[in-house]
């Protein structure tokens, strides 16, 4: 029994655990499937990589997703970036902090050092309100006790939405689109977290990583909310 009226965040059905946000039936509708621990491609069992990112290789090392790109999640990932969604911060970052343990079993995922929430333009960041990869960012540091930092990573060049760019176009909108914060070599970090929400082809990713390569650091991570 529910004494407060707590209710899913998708289909607005009572929980018997609020801290859940999501009801068990909502929850069991996401996608979830075997994938490639690299670079996220749904697999027939899990593995640490595949065909796929051996043929191209990914900047980064390990990749972490909660499942597919489709209801429910597409839903939830929609109203919290552009629907004034905030508050879904902690319903997600659960989610995401699910997939991440289920990592540690299924690819042998080891914690990073630090978590880099992917940044917004500072113009794009002002207009919706908030970032939302920071917001899951904070989230995911109090519960895994991972210190977040979001001083090290910054776009500067403000680029128009990727939605609908071919993959080679996206490569060319992020170039010199992000920089990296020197500070990065004096806190001597090694291995870091990139979370961001939706992942299509990785070229923000790459682009960022290729960068946090070259301020030294050795295993690069990529927390994602879905995988399209």
């Amino acid at each position: 029994m529910n004494p407060f009226g707590f209710c899913c965040v998708q289909c607005r059905h009572k929980l018997a655990m609020a801290n859940h946000g999501l009801c068990s039936r909502c929850n069991k509708q996401i996608r979830r499937f075997p994938y490639c621990g690299r670079c996220g491609v749904e697999l027939s069992h899990d593995s640490l990589q595949c065909g796929r990112c051996l043929r191209e290789e990914p900047s980064w090392d390990r990749m972490v997703i909660i499942g597919r790109y489709s209801e429910p999640l597409s839903t939830l990932i929609h109203r919290f970036k552009f629907q004034n969604g905030f508050f879904l911060d902690r319903t997600l970052a659960r989610l995401m902090l699910l997939a991440v343990h289920q990592a540690r079993r299924t690819h042998g995922l080891t914690l990073p050092e630090v978590i880099l929430p992917v940044p917004l333009h500072h113009f794009r960041q002002w207009q919706r309100g908030y970032n939302q990869a920071d917001l899951l960012a904070q989230q995911l540091s109090r519960r895994l006790m991972i210190p977040v930092r979001n001083d090290l990573l910054k776009r500067v060049k403000r680029t128009p939405t990727q939605r609908g760019l071919t993959a080679t176009a996206r490569r060319r909108n992020l170039k010199n689109a992000f920089q990296i914060n020197q500070k990065i070599e004096l806190c001597g970090y090694r291995s870091v977290a990139l979370i961001d929400d939706v992942i299509t082809t990785g070229s923000t990713l790459n682009e960022i990583s290729k960068q946090l390569r070259q301020a030294g650091i050795t295993h690069i991570q990529v927390w994602g909310l879905a995988r399209v």
